[in-house]
Parts: structure tokens; sequence; C-alpha cells
């Protein structure tokens, strides 16, 4: 009798991905402690979309939590990567950065209040254009003023992945976690196709752009921390260990000369396949831990 294809452990599994964003929030809190801040029912949406004939939503596709994970108090802040492919606008991005402002004034007044950041989100709200740059810039900011206090977890799952200036925020994150079926990279593929042609890059080739952008290949570049199953359990195990772990001692972002001679050493005269650039960054990762 042959072996069934999938295990009874994968089979016990609960998908993140194929959670909302909400529940995404909701099931990294410890039991029954996670609460909503300016909900759906609060009513704060883009007063922007409607004018350009786009239905808003609620919440602006950006969900806030507050309550305890591993015991300590942390908030969620969770892009809802179905609504507007999670861009970030002008209402969405002022309670993203307002929430992290709040936990670092948590964390001022001897509150440790770690932040996780579930990002599904494409970047910038094109609709609402230099907004959403401006709430770029401020999350960013308030990521780092965050940061010296309590670590600032970012989780990337997929399916959208993390594409544009919230790519610059995952980086500047105390730690970053990825899924393989996640994606990370400032220009998505769809981007640098329009801009530099077909033969730059096949955005419908997917194959090839998880095997460039995916989470296999970012993990072993040393642009994530770790990588995980899509399983809701393991991912909130993961956070809870790295808000355990505490503050990093050096942030992936203040390695720039590490990253900057990597670069270097990477031959640019010729085109790389995504199996070599696999195997020299993994040869580069094992030589500098």
């Amino acid at each position: 009798m042959s072996e069934p294809i999938f295990s009874r452990e994968y089979l016990k599994r609960r998908s993140f991905i194929e959670l909302s964003a909400r529940d995404r929030a909701k099931c990294l809190f410890d039991s029954q402690t996670g609460r909503e801040l300016a909900g759906p029912f609060d009513r704060i949406e883009s007063p922007w979309l409607p004018l350009q004939n786009i239905v808003p939503q609620a919440d602006d596709g950006c969900v806030v939590m507050k309550g305890i994970i591993g015991g300590q108090q942390a908030v969620v802040i969770a892009i809802a990567g179905a609504f507007q492919g999670g861009s970030i606008g002008e209402v969405s991005g002022a309670k993203f950065s307002s929430a992290l402002d709040l936990a670092c004034l948590d964390n001022e007044k001897g509150v440790r209040t770690n932040a996780v950041l579930l990002l599904e989100t494409g970047g910038v709200r094109l609709q609402e254009a230099n907004l959403g740059l401006a709430a770029v810039a401020e999350i960013i900011s308030s990521i780092i003023s965050l940061r010296k206090f309590a670590p600032v977890i970012s989780v990337t799952a997929g399916t959208v992945g993390c594409f544009g200036g919230m790519a610059l925020a995952a980086g500047v994150s105390s730690y970053v976690v990825m899924t393989r079926e996640a994606r990370l990279g400032l220009n998505g593929p769809e981007v640098i196709e329009q801009e530099s042609g077909l033969e730059e890059f096949d955005a419908s080739d997917r194959s090839l752009v998880w095997s460039i952008t995916g989470g296999r290949q970012r993990y072993n570049q040393g642009l994530a921390d770790v990588l995980v199953d899509d399983d809701a359990e393991q991912i909130a195990q993961t956070v809870r260990h790295f808000i355990a772990r505490g503050i990093p001692t050096v942030h992936r972002s203040e390695q720039v000369d590490r990253y900057r001679s990597r670069v270097a050493a990477l031959d640019t005269s010729r085109q790389w396949s995504p199996e070599e650039l696999y195997a020299w960054a993994n040869h580069k990762r094992k030589e500098q831990p």
C-alpha cells in the first residue's frame, strides 16, 4: 500500500495564508486577549476613493489589534491584501503609524509593548499618490523609533507579497518572517517588466518570480531571519520566539557595509540564473554568518 500524499501533521495545519487580515492578527494573541482598535464600525474610510468611483472599505484595509503575545503587551497591524492590493493610503497609513507611535509611548512609560506587522501589500496606493508616500515615510520613521525599545517583527506570508515602500518598512524591522509562498522586493514583477521590458523580467513566469523574490531566496540572501511553513500555529510560535528574544544586537538595516560588500562581489557583467544566485548567496551567508 502506497504512502499517503499528505501526512497527518500536514492535514492538521491551519493555513495562515487563507485567513483574513483580521483572523491572522487574532491567531497571534494569547487566548482571548486581542481587541481591535479603530475597527470597521468606527467607519474610518478613505475620503479619496469615492471621488474616483472606488468603493472604500470601513477599515481602509488596515486592522489594528492590541493584546498579549507570549505574556507581553503587543500591537499587531495587519494589512488586508484583498483590498486595493494591500496598498497604503492616507487613512490606513495614519492608523499604522499611530499604532506604532502609541506603542512607543507605552515603552517610554516603562510598559514594554512589542509590534507585529502582517505585511501583504503592494506599497503606496496609487489613487492617493503623495499622501500614500508620506504615510509610508511616517511608518518607517515610527518603526525606527519603536525598535529601540522593543522588537518590531514583520511577517509576510502570501499571496500578495510585500513590495514598494512597505518593503523598506520590512527592511528596517527587527526581524522578518517569511513563508516560501511569500515574496519580498522593492519593485514588483509587473513594474520591472513594464519599465525594462519582457526580456528583462517576464512577470507571467511564476516560477521565475518566486525563484527571485520568494521566501526561500530572500531567506538565503539574509533578507529574512526565518523561513516558516504556511501554518498559523508555527507562525504564532515564531512571533513569540522573537518577542522573547528581544531587540537584536545589530539591526539588518544597520549592516550597510556587509550588504554593500556582497553586492560589490557579485559579477554584474552577465545574467545570473536564480539557481546560481541561490548558490552564491548561500556561500556568502555561510561565509558571513
